[in-house]
């Protein structure tokens, strides 16, 4: 139950109540939900440090790798709805820690992997335990923030996603020189730790997460109605859009646009975050905790163009140009791969990451601003969901490619094509109303559809 707003409440006063409450929320929940993604995303990815150690010790080849990788996004996909209606039902509290210590659980499982079967039920489970996180957190968001702050505060959550690339690769490099300790193999060790350490976080996170706003003891009565009222009143005002249909969504002309641009910017981007290490590994004579670091360089740049982009393309009336120039920066880079030595392969694949990146922060504004009203937000949740199916797509097709040809240059020529034919979708987009604009959020609040 929310609390009633104030009859009779100055509007200044009132506008004054809720900025201050949103500062509240930001400086006291804000952080632990960026911890949360970080780790999230570390747990994720990790696999993609271990190729090598996994096909040496339990024999999991390129091909078994590369499903076993793509497995989660299935599980991901198929729990991401139901996980979203049982947030809805037990509260952030509640079910966000549920979500993180069931992850950090599966991934301490990992460590007793023993050969294919087990890695591709580990990872399947893994996708699983964390489906609906990332759209319980913006779902979480709606029922705590009015719509006018909700952008900034998506915004620095989304930044933590950003943060977890580049911090993956040191901790996860550092944890694998743990080889031999007590008996163990160094990647048997990552996976222990960092299920830990999800374990951890998730329980703390009990602490500082709070449900409902009339459940928050640091804010006081006035701020709880004043905030309590202007959340019921985006809320109301949502409501009152018509539900659509998935099915008819995914038909939508649109919206199947959207998602196959997503999917093929989903496509380079966790082929280059499953495949980096293994390619850093082939420069040779370096430690894992090396590895790591080099695997942050990409990262690094790409974070660094993204956030120096935004600040020009926010203020854009259009685009589309700029987003069909960073994907093919993007295919440019994954072409460039296939050629030369490994450092060489290093440079390219960090103008691909540059490219993919900067194109995620370019298109979900673009798409927010594309669509009907009507069907905005059922219709992101369609992209975000069938468009990540990409992150299946990709490692699959690079383990079987290099199980079978010896070389993931086939895979990388597909990515140049995908980034290309994306290109060519982007200019059939119809251009933005400019609802999108630099104050609202990069990814889409997750909204419960009507059933397909």
């Amino acid at each position: 139950m929310v609390n009633p707003p104030a009859p009779d409440r100055d509007p200044a006063a009132s506008s004054e109540l809720v900025q201050r409450s949103v500062t509240k929320f930001l400086r006291r929940v804000m952080p632990i939900l960026v911890i949360m993604l970080v780790v999230n995303q570390m747990d994720r990815t990790n696999v993609g440090f271990v190729q090598d150690d996994l096909k040496a010790d339990i024999g999991i080849g390129s091909a078994a790798y590369g499903l076993g990788a793509g497995l989660f996004f299935i599980g991901y996909a198929l729990l991401e709805v139901p996980s979203n209606m049982l947030m809805e039902r037990f509260g952030a509290r509640v079910w966000l820690t549920r979500i993180m210590i069931s992850w950090g659980a599966v991934t301490v499982l990992m460590c007793f992997m023993t050969g294919a079967t087990s890695f591709y039920v580990l990872r399947f489970l893994l996708g699983i335990a964390e489906a609906g996180f990332f759209p319980g957190v913006m779902y979480y968001l709606t029922t705590w923030l009015p719509d006018s702050a909700r952008g900034r505060a998506s915004a620095i959550f989304l930044g933590g996603s950003a943060t977890a690339y580049i911090v993956t690769g040191p901790i996860s490099g550092a944890l694998l020189e743990m080889h031999g300790l007590g008996g163990f193999a160094g990647w048997r060790w990552m996976f222990a730790l960092e299920g830990a350490i999800s374990i951890s976080v998730g329980l703390v996170a009990a602490f500082f997460l709070v449900s409902r706003i009339s459940d928050a003891r640091w804010l006081s009565a006035e701020e709880k109605a004043a905030l309590s009222a202007a959340v019921e009143r985006d809320r109301e005002a949502r409501s009152r859009e018509p539900q659509v249909s998935r099915l008819r969504l995914v038909v939508h002309p649109q919206v199947a646009l959207l998602t196959g641009v997503f999917f093929a910017m989903a496509l380079t981007g966790y082929a280059i975050t499953f495949w980096l290490p293994s390619l850093v590994d082939d420069i040779g004579g370096l430690s894992s905790f090396q590895i790591g670091l080099l695997t942050a360089i990409p990262w690094i740049c790409a974070v660094i163009a993204m956030y120096t982009m935004s600040r020009y393309t926010d203020r854009v009336p259009d685009r589309r140009p700029y987003l069909a120039i960073v994907l093919v920066l993007s295919a440019i880079g994954t072409f460039l791969a296939t050629l030369g030595s490994p450092w060489f392969g290093l440079a390219a694949v960090t103008l691909a990451a540059v490219g993919s990146k900067c194109a995620a922060n370019l298109f979900w504004p673009l798409a927010q601003s594309t669509l009907d009203l009507k069907v905005t937000a059922a219709g992101l949740a369609v992209v975000n969901s069938l468009g990540n199916l990409g992150g299946f797509v990709s490692p699959t097709l690079f383990g079987y490619l290099e199980e079978t040809t010896g070389s993931t240059n086939g895979g990388l020529y597909a990515l140049s094509a995908a980034s290309l034919l994306a290109t060519v979708g982007v200019y059939f987009i119809r251009r933005g109303s400019g609802r999108g604009g630099a104050d609202e959020a990069a990814a889409p609040a997750p909204v419960r559809t009507a059933s397909g």
